[in-house]
């Protein structure tokens, strides 16, 4: 018997000495919290092939610390992809077709399958041809419910798109959190939400079934990042069909008259600073502001683009930069941070692995 467990343990010994050392593991702050990891408009990324390995890396280390950091769900701001369905490619600004660029997207998926479950919103890129010429999206058929089998658990509630197919940009998933007496119940929506998707929210929300829930409202346009305000008046066709919602529109109708929606998540707006500040470009990628609701409640309101990170327009899509989002088991405090794993791979460059400013790094409280 000794033989035998000797034997076992040198038979283990190489594959502990052969473990890959991680040069920059983050960590809870608190063993007992919980995350939700969240991209910010990886387009950029899956334009170029040249780009599309860093959306798979940041992808394998979700996977790679979901235990690690108790994740439960990888969040998106949308625009998946630069261009929805288009074959003519621009050199200028991409060399991949609208189904390579969807390939990209789902292959990067492919590592959280039947982990942890994927949400996103619908982008402006993410349909038409270009960018929301019409209501037609690929976004059902490359983000489909049955890929992933960690949905079946969360996913309690969708409503169909403008094709009237059943898709999961307008959907509902529920979560609970270690010390979180509320649920949290994540919503995602279409790019400029309809009138009808904007009332199944409401509904869904402030009925008996959710109204205890803390929301998240995850919608692609609704914050601008240069001065936080709200957008309005877009000149996309989507943007200027009768009914659709703007940023404004959604903070009039919806978020600031539904008591528990306490958290906006966007993307979309952001662009280079152009003055050679990388510091700057950071702050064109970012937005926050807090607002009470009709309950005399604060929402937070967070925009997070990515995508001219990392060299601009035609750059290699933002340089990695995720945010965590660390929910402390004090039931109400959410901690954010912004991290790269491109950088965190390395020792030699995990110094720059961390975005610490004051609208990189700072706490949500939700009351």
């Amino acid at each position: 018997m000794k033989k035998l467990f000797l034997a076992a343990v040198i038979l283990l010994i190489p594959l502990a000495l052969g473990a890959q050392h991680r040069a920059d593991r983050q960590s809870l702050t608190d063993p007992a919290s919980s995350t939700f990891i969240l991209f910010g408009d990886p387009q950029g990324y899956v334009k170029y092939d040249i780009n599309q390995p860093i959306l798979e890396l940041t992808t394998l280390w979700v996977s790679d610390n979901i235990d690690h950091l108790n994740i439960k769900a990888l969040l998106c701001t949308g625009d998946l992809v630069e261009q929805n369905e288009n074959n003519a490619l621009n050199r200028n600004m991409l060399n991949q077709s609208s189904r390579q660029m969807w390939e990209s997207v789902s292959r990067s998926l492919e590592r959280i399958d039947g982990k942890v479950p994927f949400i996103s919103c619908g982008g402006n890129h993410d349909y038409g041809y270009q960018h929301s010429e019409n209501y037609n999206t690929e976004f059902p058929r490359y983000i489909s419910f049955e890929r992933n089998s960690a949905y079946v658990d969360c996913l309690k509630a969708e409503f169909p798109n403008r094709q009237g197919h059943a898709s999961l940009e307008n959907a509902a998933f529920e979560f609970e959190m270690p010390g979180w007496d509320h649920k949290i119940l994540v919503i995602s929506s279409e790019f400029a939400p309809s009138a009808a998707a904007v009332e199944w929210a409401k509904k869904l929300v402030t009925s008996d079934k959710y109204k205890d829930d803390y929301v998240i409202y995850l919608t692609h346009s609704y914050l601008h990042a240069k001065n936080a305000k709200y957008t309005d008046g877009e000149g996309y066709w989507v943007t200027k069909q009768e009914g659709n919602h703007s940023g404004k529109m959604l903070w009039e109708n919806l978020v600031s008259q539904v008591p528990n929606i306490r958290l906006v998540i966007c993307g979309h707006t952001g662009s280079p600073a152009n003055t050679g500040n990388v510091e700057d470009d950071f702050r064109m990628s970012t937005a926050y502001r807090v607002d009470k609701n009709v309950a005399g409640k604060p929402v937070h309101q967070m925009m997070f683009n990515v995508q001219t990170l990392g060299g601009g327009w035609e750059g290699n899509g933002g340089d990695g930069w995720l945010r965590i989002l660390e929910f402390m088991p004090d039931g109400k405090t959410i901690k954010v941070r912004t991290y790269s794993p491109l950088f965190g791979i390395s020792p030699s460059t995990r110094h720059l692995a961390h975005r610490t400013a004051p609208y990189d790094r700072f706490d949500m409280v939700i009351e």
